[in-house]
């Protein structure tokens, strides 16, 4: 299965809690910090929620 890089790039604060807890879902919790997760539809879409947050490339 295709692997995808998530790196938050943006703070949480001041966001809706669905987008902090999209976050913290997706294993982020600093800025900086990078995450390794299979590219399935479920994570697609989390990303996608907080896309002004976070980037994302193919590992």
């Amino acid at each position: 299965m295709a692997k995808i890089k998530v790196t938050q790039i943006r703070s949480s604060i001041k966001r809706p809690l669905n987008q902090k807890r999209t976050l913290e879902a997706l294993g982020l919790k600093k800025i900086g910090q990078v995450v390794e997760h299979d590219a399935t539809p479920s994570v697609i879409g989390m990303v996608n929620k907080v896309k002004h947050l976070v980037s994302s490339e193919e590992a």
